[in-house]
């Protein structure tokens, strides 16, 4: 006899024998009455349901198992995305804040000479003809179309001809706002470079030197302010000494 005609003979005398086990048992329970009928009910009952869950179980520990290891790895993935996004806009405010770091240095560094190859002429305070009253800046002695820089970086406030507002005296002339609340002027200029609103780096070209305005001969006129406009000026020579610079 073959495995299957055997399996299939065992599977039927199976069947029988709990056939006759029922039977058995619903015979009981027209003898015995409702109560013991109830019992053999629930026995057989609970060893079927034990029978089931011993088969089951292996199949659903495994179905339970993989669902919570593609749960723990969907979760690890997002997790490896989160941690990537956060490092790229980790990455992304640093440059900016670099970016923003470098301009803000350049702006603000240390300050220095309007003009290279000077020789100090007439000085502030000095009293004089050329003068209503006495000299309210320093000049600078240069021959005409020197370059002529921004002594600390800042924002250009005044530009034009008639001293940018302050008298025909200054010629052509530039203001610049610091950062700090102070202003410097530029004076006496053969050409202007820059425009207001023009943010302007520390050393950065703004105009070439001159000779306009009320002047003796090509000369920078340099003032350092506590405002924009005329007569406010402080001594830029001892401002400059210490700020660092050899004057």
């Amino acid at each position: 006899m073959s495995q299957r005609v055997t399996s299939r003979s065992s599977r039927t005398s199976l069947l029988r024998t709990r056939a006759a086990v029922l039977a058995a048992g619903l015979g009981a329970s027209a003898v015995l009455g409702a109560g013991v009928a109830v019992a053999v009910d629930t026995t057989a009952v609970s060893g079927l349901a034990t029978a089931v869950e011993t088969t089951a179980a292996p199949d659903v520990a495994a179905a339970v198992q993989a669902q919570a290891t593609a749960q723990a790895e969907a979760a690890k993935a997002a997790q490896a995305v989160k941690a990537a996004q956060a490092v790229k806009a980790a990455k992304a405010t640093t440059a900016v804040k670099k970016a923003v770091a470098v301009k803000a240095a350049a702006q603000t560094a240390s300050w220095v000479d309007p003009v290279k190859n000077y020789r100090l002429s007439a000085g502030f305070a000095q009293s004089g003809a050329m003068w209503q009253s006495t000299h309210s800046g320093q000049d600078f002695a240069v021959p005409t179309g020197t370059s002529v820089v921004a002594a600390h970086g800042g924002t250009v406030v005044k530009a034009g001809p008639n001293g940018a507002g302050d008298g025909p005296a200054y010629g052509n002339a530039v203001v610049i706002k610091h950062g700090n609340g102070t202003y410097s002027q530029y004076a006496h200029l053969s050409r202007i470079d820059v425009k207001v609103g023009q943010v302007v780096a520390t050393g950065q070209h703004i105009a070439r030197s001159g000779n306009t305005g009320n002047s003796s001969g090509p000369h920078l006129h340099f003032e350092i302010r506590t405002t924009a406009n005329y007569g406010s000026a402080v001594d830029p020579v001892a401002f400059l000494r210490a700020r660092g610079v050899t004057v």
